[in-house]
């Protein structure tokens, strides 16, 4: 098996993987609606809690990963060390592949590096502590 930080290079931290690493209320409110529908309850006044909201995260991966290859290297690392109660779970994985900017240098041009891109969907109520945000 390869290294799990040759796979996960780093975690991609703008505005927008901020705002969804704090996961959507929007989203989780939607779910309890639909459970308390399929269990015949009239859904009332709902509040989503922490233990509802579904958490995404973005991380710089190599370019000749694989979705499985993915989930296990952050599982991996971040499941380190942890014990059972405490251990992550990741749910889904979808990838961007990111094509290189035109660039110029003064006379020159070139373009920057391909990357590879994934978005990291945890199970309801987990959250990874040490994600740098």
């Amino acid at each position: 098996m390869k290294n799990p930080h040759d796979i996960v290079v780093q975690p991609h931290i703008t505005e927008r993987t901020v705002k969804l690493s704090y996961g959507d209320d929007q989203s989780a409110l939607q779910r309890l609606r639909n459970e308390a529908r399929k269990s015949g309850q009239k859904p009332g006044v709902l509040k989503v809690s922490e233990e509802d909201l579904v958490r995404k995260y973005t991380f710089v991966v190599a370019k000749s990963a694989n979705k499985i290859e993915i989930k296990a290297a952050v599982e991996a690392i971040y499941n380190e060390g942890k014990k059972d109660k405490e251990t992550i779970t990741v749910t889904s994985v979808r990838t961007i592949k990111v094509l290189g900017k035109k660039r110029r240098r003064g006379q020159k041009a070139g373009y920057e590096p391909d990357r590879k891109k994934a978005i990291v969907t945890l199970a309801a109520g987990q959250l990874l502590e040490d994600y740098g945000v």
